[in-house]
């Protein structure tokens, strides 16, 4: 899978189907970033570990906390509903293995409780605290979050091709 396909196609698909307003380079980038963190945009399923997705998410962690956020659960139902799929955490956890725009929501969503704006091209140290923040990660690496950040820039900014 090519982060191009990722940004061209995925991205843009899952955005289509939310709020406008969900919609910016900022969610573009940290989307892409969050991405290349958890799965480099190539496992659908975690290596030794339980989340799905190349946003990684868990059944009973982002994949629930997404259902049932007063933000989000109204939203994702409608999503859902337009996909024809069952608005439950098993139906969808199973869904996103190889459906990567249901999994795009999911993440963008996920985004959306957190309470900042998020960050810009200039801001890795916001972006890596937000991260952190809304997707909770058992192994942090800290490490390889500032060049997965500017590489999804740089896609987003089209000064990149991957």
């Amino acid at each position: 899978m090519s982060n191009r396909y990722i940004r061209d196609v995925v991205i843009p698909a899952a955005l289509h189907m939310l709020p406008g307003s969900m919609d910016s380079p900022e969610a573009r980038a940290m989307l892409l970033a969050i991405g290349l963190q958890e799965s480099k945009l190539t496992y659908r399923r975690q290596v030794g570990g339980p989340a799905h997705g190349f946003w990684q998410f868990e059944q009973g962690g982002g994949v629930v906390g997404v259902l049932t956020h007063a933000a989000t659960k109204g939203i994702l139902g409608g999503v859902l509903a337009d996909m024809n799929q069952p608005a439950t955490s098993s139906g969808c956890y199973d869904a996103i293995v190889d459906n990567d725009i249901l999994a795009c929501v999911f993440a963008r969503l996920l985004l959306f409780t957190l309470p900042d704006k998020l960050p810009a091209n200039t801001q890795p140290d916001e972006g890596w605290r937000q991260y952190v923040a809304a997707w909770r990660p058992g192994a942090p690496r800290p490490e390889t979050w500032a060049d997965n950040f500017n590489a999804a820039w740089n896609l987003i900014q089209g000064t990149t091709i991957a």
